[in-house]
């Protein structure tokens, strides 16, 4: 029985990257011997265990075969006769087609060291075209190793237009698209994910409502860049870089899906358009079962990003309004969620990446100003409904005093 250490740990240690799940490949073995050896089995598909101490995941050698649609549609073959070879083959790219043993030796049959050293991510062969999920995949390893000049072989970019155009990538479910986007929207370029998306084609497939963007013109002394998918792509390149969370990253990414409905007689102007898109986010977010709170942050932002951008102008009434339907008292930190996309959407524009943005701390002293405004500040005599009422009208107040004090520096 030989053991060893594969996939991303073997390919983050030869990059000098620190790495912290450990995958095992056991060459030679039967399921007998390692429930024998303490190891708990968890593969529902194939011979999956977890070692009893450290819990990293010991996998039995194994081929594939295709047998059916979709990412699950393969039968798997274990042996103690699978070589290592064998298992390493099916692997998606040459650089997670490597394995380590305990003495540190390389075992690297397909030549992942040197598309390291070239910075290429290159399929292993063509059995990659039988996986749709590995399209996601190698857009996800596209926006992780970006910063280090890795690209995409031409072939494998050619295998990965085949499969978009095959229909197996409507045979994912949506928790696995879902799980391969937030994980590229954490990277430090996400927007590599979606543009490698749509040089293959796989774009329009899974995300048509972002893929429907490009090509659609706006005003140029608002948007220099002039196309929707550039400002929105823009925007993300923002988002990464100030390291705001997903839920913000992701309401950037669909904040302006409305302008793709703007009627055509009306570019490039998009009145409208923050309506207009309640539906294509819903929709988006219904396909891929986006969790609630995800959801409920990217609808806020597609909805009133424009108010945000007028904070200055708003009444004290309009803003505490909109500070209400942000759930200002409950959930703060949705307003400050709600006031970084903005911010991010304000700058994701051509040659105004550095521009200030006031609004965001006017509207964020907003929300102090009205959350400091409690019942047990007011008269003892103000009883039941009036509560409400009277703080409505002293945190009104309260914001128009606010308004005259940033005019005032203005």
């Amino acid at each position: 029985m030989q053991v060893y250490l594969v996939g991303g740990a073997v390919r983050d240690h030869l990059l000098g990257h620190p790495y912290h799940e450990k995958d095992y490949v056991v060459v030679g073995a039967t399921p007998e011997q390692l429930l024998a050896e303490g190891f708990q089995p968890v593969g529902k598909d194939f011979p999956v265990f977890l070692h009893p101490e450290t819990k990293d995941e010991y996998a039995l050698a194994r081929t594939e075969r295709k047998s059916g649609y979709g990412y699950h549609g393969f039968e798997f073959y274990t042996d103690i006769n699978v070589t290592l070879e064998e298992d390493l083959i099916r692997r998606d790219l040459t650089i997670n087609a490597m394995a380590m043993d305990d003495s540190g030796k390389i075992y690297d049959p397909y030549g992942g060291q040197k598309d390291l050293a070239d910075r290429v991510l290159r399929h292993v062969s063509e059995a990659f075209v039988e996986d749709p999920l590995r399209v996601l995949r190698i857009a996800r390893f596209a926006a992780r190793y970006q910063h280090q000049g890795f690209s995409i072989a031409e072939e494998t970019l050619v295998l990965m237009k085949q499969l978009a155009e095959s229909g197996e990538l409507n045979a994912l479910t949506p928790e696995r698209v879902w799980k391969e986007t937030t994980r590229a929207l954490m990277e430090q370029d996400a927007d590599v994910y979606f543009e490698v998306l749509r040089s293959c084609g796989a774009l329009k497939v899974l995300f048509p409502e972002l893929d429907a963007l490009y090509g659609i013109p706006q005003r140029p002394e608002y948007h220099p860049e002039i196309d929707c998918g550039i400002h929105t792509m823009m925007s993300l390149q923002q988002a990464c870089r100030q390291n705001y969370s997903l839920d913000v990253r992701f309401a950037v990414l669909v904040h302006d899906l409305g302008k793709a409905l703007t009627p055509v007689e009306e570019l490039p102007r998009h009145i409208m358009h923050e309506e207009r898109g309640i539906k294509p986010v819903n929709e988006l977010c219904e396909r891929l079962r986006v969790p609630t709170h995800t959801k409920q942050l990217a609808l806020a932002v597609c909805k009133e990003h424009l108010k945000c951008h007028q904070a200055f102008n708003l009444k004290p009434g309009t803003l505490w309004r909109l500070l209400q339907r942000l759930d200002v008292l409950r959930r703060p930190e949705r307003v400050e969620a709600f006031v970084q996309a903005c911010e991010c959407d304000s700058r994701g524009r051509l040659g105004l990446e550095n521009r200030a943005y006031p609004q965001a701390q006017y509207v964020l002293d907003a929300m102090q100003v009205v959350r400091s405004i409690k019942a047990q500040d007011l008269p003892p005599e103000i009883q039941g409904p009036d509560i409400g009422e009277m703080l409505i009208e002293r945190r009104i107040a309260a914001l128009a005093e606010l308004k005259e004090q940033h005019s005032a520096i203005l």
